[in-house]
């Protein structure tokens, strides 16, 4: 948490950061750890920047992922536009996510301003498709212009904003967009929304050389994946809060050839990409150990088409309700399992075509849980191994590049 006390000086000397500067103030905002400097042109009053709505949209819907919804600190309400430098750079920051984001656009004058985040993007939204033009004055006045749409707000200092927190742009992960997104997508579905125990409410991040793992469980279910990385890295380990993954990936483009590059430290974690730049607090905690609970110990296993099974799961998902949840019943055996279910609102018996080895067996589980691993994998055809009607079931595949673990529910 950063002070918001502090100190404005007159530079007597010529500021030689850039050329633009010469007598200049100086605002210092620091705390034990860091501190963080604000240049300003000697008399310039305000700042006035153009960009496209398009593109000032684009970099909004970014940031407003990071302003907070309830905040006892009414200047993270806002974002703050700065184009101090060479960059208009958009930020917006809970303190526990931060997120910083690059527009394209023109600085007339240098400048940095705080406008709320709410009101400012609603401003954005309405105008018309076209440039617009923020210009800022004294008392924080600031002129939104678009064609012959002219919006005045007030403003707050630029300078009262809780900058991002400082992570060290040291040995970097390197990962392709489209390779951080499957592993958000694989894996998320699998953590808690319950904070009864924080650490459920975040993945797993290990890495070992050149592996990566992502966990996710919320003591229903666990959700592994796994990725080779193309270099080897020292060992790491660290909790990400879901909300953090959540939004980044919305923000990545998923495309193979755009890069993503990971920062870590002891409690924060950066992810660059785009010009975006993605802060989040790290959960403090140790994850559970999760290869305990693993085992290649099988007395049943099927082999079946992943689209045939979905299908059957989601029928039988029409006779499930917050009420009633019914238990779906795998009944295998031979060369076709069978599915049913019962609830109040009536049942169903669904067959499909599996190869099967080993026992027959009977066994119950939540069918939401059964569908949510079949919709991230990509497979056409998936194994499900069984050891029996009181364990999980597990669904992986043989390169080990994705485990999904079920427990059972007991069933009449």
């Amino acid at each position: 948490m950063f002070s918001n006390r502090f100190s404005k000086r007159k530079i007597l000397w010529p500021v030689r950061l850039d050329p633009h500067f010469h007598l200049s103030t100086v605002y210092i905002k620091k705390n034990t750890d860091l501190v963080f400097i604000y240049l300003y042109e000697e008399g310039d009053d305000g700042m006035k920047i153009t960009a496209a709505k398009q593109e000032l949209a684009k970099s909004l819907n970014i940031v407003l992922k990071a302003v907070p919804s309830k905040t006892t600190m009414n200047i993270l309400y806002c974002v703050l536009i700065d184009a101090t430098v060479d960059t208009i750079k958009l930020t917006g920051n809970d303190m526990e996510l931060g997120i910083e984001t690059e527009v394209k656009g023109t600085i007339e004058e240098r400048g940095l301003i705080c406008l709320d985040a709410k009101l400012f993007s609603e401003i954005i939204r309405k105008m018309p498709e076209a440039d617009i033009t923020i210009e800022t004055g004294s008392n924080y006045q600031t002129t939104i212009t678009c064609e012959n749409s002219v919006f005045n707000i007030v403003g707050k200092d630029g300078t009262e904003f809780s900058p991002l927190p400082s992570v060290d742009k040291d040995n970097p992960v390197v990962m392709n967009q489209f390779q951080l997104r499957e592993l958000i997508r694989q894996t998320l579905f699998s953590i808690s929304p319950n904070d009864a125990n924080k650490i459920m409410t975040g993945e797993n991040l290990q890495i070992h050389e050149n592996e990566l793992r992502m966990t996710a469980l919320d003591g229903h279910r666990i959700a592994i994946r796994q990725l080779n990385l193309d270099s080897s890295y020292e060992d790491y380990e660290a909790i990400i809060p879901g909300k953090t993954l959540s939004e980044i990936s919305k923000i990545v483009s998923g495309e193979i050839e755009d890069e993503v590059r990971v920062y870590f430290t002891k409690n924060q974690i950066l992810f660059e990409m785009d010009g975006t730049l993605v802060v989040s607090r790290l959960i403090d905690g140790k994850y559970f150990r999760i290869d305990q609970m693993l085992s290649n110990d099988y007395e049943t296993k099927i082999k079946v088409k992943k689209t045939a099974l979905m299908s059957a799961v989601d029928r039988a998902m029409l006779f499930t309700s917050e009420s009633d949840k019914g238990t779906l019943v795998l009944t295998i055996g031979g060369d076709s399992m069978n599915l049913s279910i019962r609830s109040s609102a009536g049942s169903m018996s669904d067959d499909v075509a599996v190869e099967s080895e080993g026992k027959e067996l009977r066994i119950g589980f939540n069918p939401k849980f059964i569908l949510d691993v079949l919709r991230v994998i990509d497979d056409e055809e998936i194994s499900v191994y069984f050891l029996n009607s009181k364990a999980p079931c597990f669904i992986r595949d043989d390169a080990g590049s994705y485990i999904y673990l079920v427990l059972p529910v007991n069933f009449v």
